[in-house]
């Protein structure tokens, strides 16, 4: 038997949390890669905050979110200026080794990497592999490579890089690197071809994540939607609701987070009929939508399909209240959506403590005064504020603009595009400002509870 190892690398961050963070992507290629080739997979976990042998539990909340295991490190040379504790977010480094001991030597290794910054756990994974197997080829695909190919290629230590979606590129890159004996051809015309991601793979599977959608129309000047995937497609709801039927029968799923980047687009040809395949089928499970919900779609029969489907975790997409940020920034939304929606989700039957609203913050030179308006705003309507920091995303908008006013060069470290790491880069002036407002969110919080 032929072998090939998965593996999803730690982070490494000033702050990290399960917010229903799963490796959506590394899933689905390995469920495409176990359907149309003869190897088996293993797959290693680094944010397996479930791993029996973690010594400690790591509990998790009712809707599925929880504290990743960590471990305090070093801060690398160029992060030296932020006044914080940096980490490696996941399994204990003498673990993941043992895991690693324990597999057989594999005809490739395939790795992912969710954020340009995060590079470093890609590069720690990849030495460890060579030290175990020498040199077997090790392939990364995820946001870095996409983002970041030419610095991937020269840094990361994988040996070939996918970038942008991966299910037309893996099987030929396999076949090209192993041979054809075990890889069958296949070409994915859309979304609906593509198998369920291989969630089994997952030690714990009451909470997971799906997309029912990949892209986004809206061109927000400071989002890499359309640069991860250039073209808008949407799976048949007939699909969608028969993938969750499975994971709540089968799989046990008791917590479902949507991960589209534009869910409600076209509602009553595609949202509202899976809700109502939910609520036909009983499933019983609780959603969540951490992407952010786009406000102006949230009809009344949109709202009382939520309820009535499960909807638990709700976080609108607002970003800002001020008619002319929006208009030049993120155009998808007007200040009077919000409370259309409030409105008609309140009358759907959702308290306004249930729901959250994004507020962009750390946009270089951000009207502070502007986000503390919009804060105590939201905070008065009842509603739950939540910064949503920006950090400057390689071909954006504002990732030009950052080049041009010169916090960040071209050729800089990724880790500078840490959206902490970007918050002290503009000054303590800023933090200063941030410092007020979140205790404006912590005294709104205390009002709540």
């Amino acid at each position: 038997m032929k072998h090939l190892l998965f593996i999803n690398p730690w982070i490494y961050d000033f702050t990290a949390y399960d917010f229903w963070l799963k490796p959506l992507g590394l899933l689905q290629i390995a469920a495409i890669v176990r359907q149309y080739t003869g190897f088996e997979i293993h797959f290693i976990d680094c944010l397996d905050r479930f791993h029996p042998r973690l010594g400690r539990k790591y509990l998790s909340k009712p809707d599925g979110r929880g504290p990743f295991p960590k471990e305090e490190i070093n801060k690398p040379e160029v992060l030296k200026f932020v006044p914080r504790k940096f980490s490696r977010y996941g399994l204990p480094l003498e673990l993941f080794k043992e895991e690693l001991n324990q597999m057989p030597t594999p005809e490739a290794v395939l790795v992912t990497c969710g954020m340009t910054y995060w590079y470093p756990g890609v590069q720690l994974v990849c030495e460890l592999v060579r030290q175990r197997f020498g040199h077997v080829p090790i392939i990364l695909g995820g946001v870095y490579p996409t983002l970041l190919p030419d610095h991937a290629r020269r840094h990361s230590g994988a040996d070939f890089i996918i970038s942008g979606p991966g299910e037309n590129q893996i099987l030929p890159l396999l076949r090209s690197i192993l041979g054809n004996r075990l890889v069958q051809e296949k070409e994915f015309e859309n979304l609906d071809d593509l198998p369920l991601p291989a969630y089994d793979l997952l030690r714990n599977k009451e909470t997971l994540p799906l997309i029912t959608s990949r892209g986004c129309p809206f061109r927000c000047t400071y989002c890499a939607s359309s640069l991860l995937f250039p073209r808008f497609e949407q799976k048949k709801p007939i699909q969608i609701i028969a993938d969750i039927k499975y994971m709540v029968e089968a799989m046990g799923c008791q917590n479902l987070a949507f991960y589209d980047d534009a869910l409600l687009l076209g509602s009553p040809f595609h949202f509202k009929p899976i809700l109502k395949g939910i609520i036909k089928n009983s499933l019983s499970i609780f959603l969540h939508s951490p992407n952010g919900l786009h406000v102006q779609a949230i009809d009344l029969e949109l709202a009382q399909l939520m309820k009535a489907a499960g909807f638990q975790s709700i976080y609108l997409s607002q970003e800002s209240l001020d008619p002319n940020w929006l208009k030049e920034y993120s155009p998808k939304v007007l200040p009077e959506d919000l409370m259309e929606a409030v409105n008609n989700l309140e009358a759907a039957g959702f308290s306004r403590n249930q729901l959250n609203v994004y507020l962009l913050a750390g946009l270089p030179y951000q009207n502070w005064n502007q986000l503390e308006r919009d804060v105590k705003e939201i905070v008065r309507l009842g509603l739950r504020p939540r910064l949503a920091f920006f950090s400057p995303i390689p071909g954006t908008k504002e990732w030009k603009k950052v080049i041009e006013q010169g916090f960040l060069r071209e050729n800089d470290d990724p880790l500078l595009q840490n959206k902490i790491a970007f918050l002290y880069k503009q000054g303590e002036e800023v933090i200063s400002k941030l410092r007020t407002i979140e205790q404006l969110l912590a005294e709104g919080t205390k009002t709540k509870n």
